[in-house]
């Protein structure tokens, strides 16, 4: 294994005092090392919380800034954060309004969200709402979850939300849109690779030269099949047609295609993709309002990509446009 490290115990703390030294203009670290806020707080704004285990960078505290999220809570490498660090971090961005949590359909995030939710009421009198994202189509169970994973379409639902919120909806009103993005939404990834988790030091699945994984988790947990490498045409033609057919009626309105990279795929490779997609879905007769390419929600170093397709209904086409400033996602500048 060749990885820029220290030691695999102490790696996510320097890369979180990294990544806040970076963006000090955007973000702060938390004393306690517990999540990663957003420098300047907006008075009276219903704060966005999200988190998850660490290796998917830039979610979240990439998308901790001006028109997205408060505040991120990480976790170890693939493993939740706990309970403590969203109470923490409710106790550090609520500034009266409420706050709402974002989080992925996987078991341990879920529950600790839960547990965190109802220990921020008791402690400190807060409003805590939640939406669970769980955009990917591939598998209706996986290793970790019960019922279908979130995925590259919590982006998404970070950009929307956050833009309604940064306009001053209540918690309610954000709760219910959030709800909205997240059921418009279908994602399916694909690996060439495995991603290898530093504290591991090995691959965490064998895969052969020639074959690749269809409906992979963004933790490497496996998909619907392992089949031969196919072209890119074919398989964003299998992906956007399953898509298609999984958005039903809603795919007669525009929509958001996102092409997301996993960590160790060039650009070249994604916007060939993408590329890939538009004809597919364009055939289809899809119309594609927006567009979103890059490395977003990663597994760390895993070769492979997914395609994200949000149906945007007229509220949210305007709140996608609105401008935001995170490290790693700016727009409307």
């Amino acid at each position: 294994m060749k990885k820029f490290i220290n030691d695999p115990s102490t790696a996510l703390q320097e890369s979180l005092a990294g990544f806040a030294a970076a963006h000090a203009d955007i973000v702060t670290l938390a004393p306690s090392g517990k999540f990663v806020r957003r420098k300047e707080l907006k008075q009276g704004k219903v704060a966005l919380i999200s988190g998850g285990g660490s290796g998917h960078e830039p979610l979240h505290a990439g998308f901790v800034g001006h028109g997205m999220l408060d505040a991120a809570c990480p976790g170890e490498v693939f493993t939740s954060p706990t309970p403590d660090q969203m109470v923490e971090a409710v106790q550090g961005v609520d500034t009266g309004a409420g706050c709402l949590f974002i989080v992925k359909n996987y078991e341990g995030d879920v529950m600790n969200f839960d547990m965190a939710a109802e220990m921020a009421s008791e402690m400190a009198g807060a409003r805590v709402l939640q939406v669970v994202t769980n955009d990917d189509m591939a598998v209706e169970d996986s290793t970790f979850t019960t019922g279908r994973r979130g995925v590259a379409g919590t982006l998404v639902v970070e950009k929307i939300v956050g833009a309604a919120a940064e306009a001053g909806m209540d918690l309610e009103t954000l709760q219910e849109l959030g709800k909205r993005v997240n059921a418009n939404t279908r994602s399916f990834g694909v690996a060439l690779t495995s991603c290898t988790v530093p504290a591991a030091g090995k691959p965490t699945f064998d895969i052969g030269e020639d074959e690749m994984e269809f409906g992979v988790g963004i933790h490497g947990e496996p998909g619907r099949r392992r089949g031969k490498l196919i072209s890119a045409d074919e398989i964003a033609e299998e992906i956007c047609e399953g898509i298609v057919r999984e958005l039903g009626a809603a795919r007669s309105k525009p929509v958001l295609l996102l092409v997301n990279g996993f960590g160790a795929t060039p650009l070249m490779e994604l916007y060939l993709m993408h590329n890939s997609a538009r004809k597919v879905l364009e055939k289809q007769g899809v119309n594609i309002a927006r567009s979103l390419t890059g490395s977003f929600v990663t597994s760390l170093d895993m070769a492979g990509c997914s395609v994200t397709v949000t149906a945007l209904e007229e509220d949210m086409l305007t709140l996608w446009d609105a401008q935001v400033h995170t490290a790693a996602l700016r727009m409307g500048m």
